[in-house]
């Protein structure tokens, strides 16, 4: 098994140096074919997809898999075609590679250029959503990356079609090599994958926070990624009542399962009766499962219907129609909360007062952190990235959705004409110009 997905981590850093070269116009043409390859090949997909769904459901009856993690697996309906439209997407953003970030004269014809490169072969291992196999490849091959992926065993079906899907519509496509994706399949491979650290540049795992800790924990491969999403929405005491209402329930409900849901409401003191008097009830008509501190359950006046909170319920990722609530004394205390019980993902505050909305934003350490809109926003493809193969709330070279600049290094490029550096620190001791450039690096 290790020789295996030695051999294809291999073929994939061969095919990552081939894309590498590829320009930019032979990549977004490799995505418009993949494109119309998956709307050709969709009944062959959705029947795949079936069936995982039919296993699913036998999973959900086994106590094995829980029903939003079904709801992420079906590619029915407008699903699927939005994972189209993803890939061209994608292939709509501008080439990553070969920008000059930096243009520095050192000297008189002596320029140092600093210029996007891949990272190389890039290992995923994310969750049950086939979707997101294509979204992932798709960012990988625009970014000149190989991809060797990992899907959850409840989509098994589709990722292997999915994957059949890409490398028939790419295999006639020059410096696009059939190695550019490889799909494993089980923990044995996972495993072996963490053992290449001379084939493989970055892992990006997307799952549960034990399984993240395991994979930074089991490998010399650099990790990028995140554990919990346990976002918080605030609303402060200069809160439009109506505007909250609708962004606490859209955090929450507008798609439970993912990492971007809110997970806790902070409410301050001052508006909480008059907030949760309208907003229990528009969450209990969502079905949402409510547990709240001693104060909340006061000012909501339903006290039958909200559940007491414990300690474990500020540090939950429910990814489920259950949400934490807490009344606060203030923003300061807000920020103290979210600070120690989040997980550095996203969070919202709702507030007409721009000042008490600079405080927040500045104060609270996450990825993403938003003023009077939904937690749900935090998503690669609304922030105009194309697609994200992932959210990180990582403090290095990506935080955030990871997009195509997060799929990208960079390299110095420095180019003379006869130069030596005997000349600056020999006798003559000549200084350098050190003036910024206005053009880029041109190959």
């Amino acid at each position: 098994m290790s020789q295996q997905v030695r051999q294809l981590a291999q073929r994939a850093r061969v095919a990552s140096r081939s894309l590498a070269a590829a320009s930019g116009e032979v990549r977004k043409q490799a995505l418009e074919t993949i494109a119309q390859a998956l709307e050709a090949n969709q009944e062959r997909v959705l029947a795949a997809n079936a069936q995982d769904m039919e296993a699913g459901k036998a999973l959900i009856e086994q106590g094995e898999l829980d029903l939003p993690l079904l709801k992420r697996l079906d590619l029915s309906g407008r699903k699927f075609a939005g994972m189209v439209e993803m890939v061209r997407s994608v292939a709509a953003q501008p080439d990553p590679l070969g920008q000059t970030q930096s243009a520095l004269e050192l000297d008189e014809a002596l320029n140092l250029y600093r210029v996007t490169v891949p990272i190389g072969v890039i290992g995923v291992i994310f969750e049950s959503r086939p979707d997101a196999l294509v979204q992932i490849a798709s960012l990988c091959l625009m970014a000149g990356n190989a991809a060797l992926l990992k899907g959850g065993r409840e989509a098994t079906r589709s990722n292997q079609v999915l994957a059949e899907v890409m490398l028939e519509a790419t295999a006639g496509i020059e410096l696009v090599p059939e190695g550019w994706l490889a799909l494993l399949e089980g923990r044995e491979e996972v495993r072996a994958l963490l053992d290449q650290e001379g084939e493989v540049d970055l892992i990006i795992p997307r799952g549960s926070n034990d399984f993240v800790q395991y994979i930074m924990h089991n490998t010399k491969i650099p990790v990028m990624g995140h554990a919990d999403g346990i976002c918080h929405v605030y609303v402060d005491a200069a809160t439009d009542i109506d505007k909250a209402v609708k962004i606490a329930v859209d955090s929450k409900t507008q798609y439970v399962s993912v990492c971007n849901a809110a997970e806790t409401l902070l409410v301050h003191e001052h508006v909480a009766e008059d907030f949760l008097q309208q907003a229990v009830p528009a969450l209990l008509q969502r079905d949402v499962e409510l547990r709240g501190d001693e104060r909340t359950r006061a000012a909501a006046k339903v006290y039958g219907q909200i559940k007491p909170a414990t300690e474990e319920d500020w540090k939950a990722e429910y990814l489920d129609l259950v949400l934490s609530i807490r009344v606060v004394n203030g923003i300061d205390q807000a920020i103290e909360h979210i600070n120690t019980y989040g997980s550095h993902h996203t969070d919202a505050i709702v507030t007409e007062d721009r000042v008490a909305a600079g405080v927040f934003l500045r104060g609270v350490d996450s990825a993403s952190v938003v003023h009077n809109a939904s937690t749900r926003f935090a998503d690669g493809f609304k922030y105009g990235l194309g697609a994200e193969v992932g959210i990180s709330t990582n403090r290095l070279h990506s935080r955030g959705p990871v997009g195509l600049e997060g799929l990208v290094i960079y390299k110095y490029i420095l180019e003379g004409d006869g130069h030596v550096v005997d000349t600056y620190d020999g006798e003559e001791q000549r200084p350098f110009t050190h003036r910024r450039l206005d053009q880029g690096w041109q190959a």
